[in-house]
């Protein structure tokens, strides 16, 4: 059972694979740390030894910030805007699109799934 970075990596997938189900490594982040670490990408995670996981928990702790600590990296990248109210900021606090989309339409998940048109949503009744 591998453990790297705090996450229990599923045992049946490759392990190329296997590494993105850590936060912040995607598919091209993992095929470099596999590529660092000198194994084969198509190993399982089940298959491998413990000299194999202690590179790649290596490789991954000293050169990629992932989990926690890019978690808080995030989310204080997200106050600062926020104190300084600027624009991405103020739309942060706002719950809308921050990088400019467009919110006339194509926004309902963020505002959440508001219809203001007049025919909208409107049940019909029934005449007695």
């Amino acid at each position: 059972m591998a453990r790297i970075a705090g996450v229990v990596l599923p045992q049946n997938k490759r392990i190329a694979i296997a590494l993105t189900y850590i936060y912040g490594i995607g598919h091209t982040t993992a095929a470099k740390i596999v590529k660092m670490a000198k194994i084969d990408e198509s190993v399982r995670a089940k298959d491998l030894t413990e000299a194999q996981e202690k590179q790649l928990r290596d490789a991954v702790e000293k050169n990629f910030k992932v989990e926690g600590e890019l978690r808080r990296e995030k989310m204080s990248n997200i106050k600062r805007l926020k104190e300084i109210a600027c624009f991405r900021g103020t739309r942060h606090i706002k719950g809308l699109p921050a990088r400019g989309q467009r919110t006339r339409t194509n926004s309902r998940t963020v505002r959440g799934n508001v219809r203001r048109t007049t025919g909208s949503g409107k049940r019909k009744l029934e005449k007695t």
